[in-house]
């Protein structure tokens, strides 16, 4: 038998269909080898791993693949044809009828997507439809033009040397970081830091440094939770307008790290103090300890000088992490870990040689476009893209709510939004039940932190960045509704 136009097994002109070149298919059903054919085909057909409009390979191909003679695969797609399973036509080739869907109880179901909220003012996102698309795929094609043959190779833990070149200038420049390439890794972001940091098989931290881990009183729950899982007690820090104070570290003599966010103190907003950053690094040298730096949206300043990093007051005594999760998007899984030199090499070891570290090709897209200068202007025009929205949620607040204070507004991605005692609760009812999502200041409070030290605040923590530049207006207008009224 031969191809003929329009036969079985004809091959295919033009794009259609997906082709179904690998099927996969199970011959072991008695009664012959054609029998069998036709019997896989109907159930690959039944379950829907064959979807409807899939075109087949020709039968030549297929009985090649499976071990067959020619005639027993065309003969197999003639009785097929004819039982309506399969449609053969000119210049298509021979594909899966459409009349042949699976029936709904064969086909697995799809989970039902839950609709998101009608106004989203969650802290943490930036602004998804601000990706810089087109120059991104612009650096992206530089740098694959540019890419040595090895880097579509197995890949270094550390990370992309033309990323971590480009990195140490940046942070240099940028946010005062004082390293070189070789103190770089890069990773996938905080979490993964923290876990390198904290979770690994191999230890990281120095002997003598894996008891409990001082953090703020008010900071992300989420890292609390990767810390209690890997086993990691917190201290927790008093917190008040000069962020964390840290003279508290003294009382606790077991602690050897702290955990910290000295330029923006999240989510409450303002720097660590100069006296208190001198402070802790005192600490870190007299105690033989670490501090943590989580530097999460430092390029974000507004009314004030940029606080450079505490890295570069002692390289040797901080561990300095960051990403682009603020600054560009949390979907590219792009960070680094700046590190003491002694740490670099433990940090490898946790890391491990198949480690699914961040792709290359996108350290390679980010390095081009920090070189190229893409990044700085992105970030520019971010900064005052943020600072219009900031400057809009102030006075909305002051023409609706003006009794409500505002706090944490000079730097980063968010406002704490300062409520009266017992009214945080309600207000987040109101908040869901109009469509708002917005989160609660007292969700970031440490369960163990000391009352006297750090009243416990009521608030909102307030995402000015996260909506779409056309739903902005009705997500402040959603707030100011939301907020009450001021207690006589």
């Amino acid at each position: 038998m031969t191809d003929t136009p329009g036969a079985p097994g004809t091959r295919p002109t033009g794009p259609a269909h997906p082709t179904g070149s690998d099927l996969h298919l199970d011959l072991s059903a008695t009664g012959g080898r054609r029998a069998a054919l036709m019997t896989a085909l109907r159930e690959a057909i039944r379950s829907g791993r064959l979807a409807p409009g899939t075109r087949l390979p020709p039968y030549r191909t297929l009985a090649a693949d499976l071990g067959l003679a020619r005639n027993t695969a065309a003969e197999a797609y003639a009785e097929l044809v004819a039982e309506g399973w399969l449609t053969a036509r000119q210049g298509s080739g021979t594909t899966v009828a459409e009349r042949a869907a699976p029936t709904s109880a064969a086909r697995p179901r799809r989970p039902t997507k839950r609709p998101g909220p009608l106004h989203d003012l969650r802290q943490g996102r930036p602004d998804a439809a601000a990706f810089p698309r087109t120059a991104w795929l612009a650096a992206a094609r530089r740098a694959l033009t540019a890419a040595p043959n090895e880097a579509f190779g197995p890949g270094d833990p550390q990370g992309r040397r033309e990323l971590r070149a480009v990195l140490a200038d940046y942070l240099a420049r940028s946010r005062g970081v004082r390293t070189d390439p070789d103190r770089i890794v890069v990773c996938s972001g905080f979490a993964h830091a923290l876990r390198l940091l904290f979770d690994g098989a191999a230890p990281v931290l120095p002997p003598g440094s894996n008891g409990p881990l001082a953090v703020e009183a008010y900071g992300l729950g989420f890292h609390r939770g990767l810390l209690a899982a890997a086993g990691v007690a917190t201290r927790p820090l008093a917190v008040d307008e000069h962020g964390a104070d840290v003279a508290e570290l003294d009382r606790h003599p077991d602690v050897r790290t702290a955990l910290l966010t000295p330029a923006h103190q999240f989510p409450t907003g303002g720097p660590l103090h100069a006296a208190r950053r001198a402070a802790v690094i005192d600490w870190a040298r007299g105690r033989g300890g670490l501090v943590v730096e989580d530097d999460y949206d430092g390029e974000f300043r507004y009314d004030r000088q940029p606080v450079g990093a505490v890295q570069g007051l002692d390289p040797e005594r901080v561990v300095y992490l960051g990403s682009v999760s603020k600054s560009l998007s949390p979907a590219l899984r792009l960070g680094w870990m700046v590190l003491p030199d002694h740490l670099v090499d433990r940090v490898l070891a946790a890391k491990g040689e198949r480690e699914g570290w961040a792709s290359a090709l996108d350290q390679l897209t980010l390095a081009e476009f920090i070189d190229s200068g893409g990044y700085d202007r992105h970030v520019r025009r971010m900064r005052r893209s943020y600072r219009e929205r900031r400057d809009r949620l102030v006075a909305a607040l002051e023409a609706n709510a003006p009794h409500v204070e505002v706090t944490g507004v000079a730097a980063g991605l968010h406002a704490v939004l300062r409520l009266e005692a017992g009214t945080e609760r309600s207000v987040l009812k109101a908040a869901a039940y109009h469509g708002l999502a917005v989160e609660g200041l007292a969700d970031f409070r440490h369960p163990a932190a000391d009352p006297v030290a750090t009243p416990p605040a009521e608030g909102l923590v307030v995402g000015y960045a996260t909506p779409p530049e056309h739903a902005y207006a009705s997500a402040l207008a959603a707030l100011c509704a939301i907020l009450p009224s001021p207690v006589s």
